[in-house]
């Protein structure tokens, strides 16, 4: 099999599998461990694949999200398995930074009855679920309000933001890849986010398994910025060892 057939053969193995090991794709295309290597590396050096421990993964262009309102269907167990562990982080007298998007407002939706914890958010759905919950403090960022996510953003959003010191930071993210970090799609609110993430002491990243090795149109931070990531089952094993090789803790909701 000539070189560009065995590549093309792992990409179309990665499409259906999304991940694969060494040895396997040495088995399947009858080749030594050491070739299969280089043709990996080749394809992670193409931007094709994302190369991890022992294997690869596929990497893949983040499509546009359709408006917050209809992703409230979407992975709606998980989401909420997930919020609930978020929530179960934050504790009495902390102040904390929650997002936007439908898995921050199953964050919030977990914090009713709580006592004594201030939330700082640039959501309207947390402002509308925490506005009226006796035990805790809201502040709302206020800014340039983005209707699709029911979100306020640019510089007003940031100029409170930099004013603010929450010791958790808990958002969630468009896509992630190991290599090229955390993505956005929407670029007048990559600044926005920028800011946001480096804002807390713990950076704490909310993401079912869609989020995982997609890349969008800008960059936002490094995959080390984050302290700890909150996911499904559904993510494979292979993207949780390497994400606690870098020394991100990995909890499963």
């Amino acid at each position: 099999m000539l070189d560009l057939d065995r590549e093309n053969k792992i990409k179309e193995i990665l499409k259906m599998s999304g991940n694969v090991r060494v040895s396997e794709l040495s088995k399947l295309l009858d080749v030594s461990e050491a070739t299969v290597r280089r043709d990996l590396d080749k394809l992670h050096q193409q931007g094709h694949i994302q190369r991890i421990h022992g294997g690869a993964v596929l990497i893949e262009r983040s499509v546009p999200e359709p408006p917050v309102i209809l992703r409230k269907a979407e992975l709606r167990e998980e989401k909420q398995r997930i919020g609930k562990v978020a929530a179960d982080l934050i504790q009495e007298g902390e102040t904390v930074f929650i997002g936007s998007g439908t898995t921050s407002e199953a964050v919030a939706q977990n914090l009713f009855g709580r006592k004594n914890i201030t939330v700082i958010t640039n959501a309207l759905t947390v402002i509308n679920l925490l506005g009226q919950e006796e035990g805790i403090s809201l502040i709302a960022t206020g800014g340039l309000f983005r209707s699709s996510e029911l979100s306020f953003v640019g510089y007003i959003t940031e100029q409170a933001l930099r004013e603010l010191r929450p010791q958790k930071v808990v958002v969630g993210i468009r896509a992630i890849s190991l290599t090229e970090g955390l993505t956005n799609e929407y670029l007048p609110e990559v600044s926005t986010d920028r800011v946001i993430f480096q804002s807390g002491q713990e950076l704490i990243l909310i993401v079912d398994h869609t989020k995982f090795e997609k890349i969008s149109t800008a960059f936002v931070a490094p995959i080390t910025a984050v302290h700890k990531i909150i996911t499904d089952s559904g993510t494979p094993a292979s993207i949780i060892s390497a994400l606690r090789e870098k020394k991100i803790e990995v909890i499963i909701a």
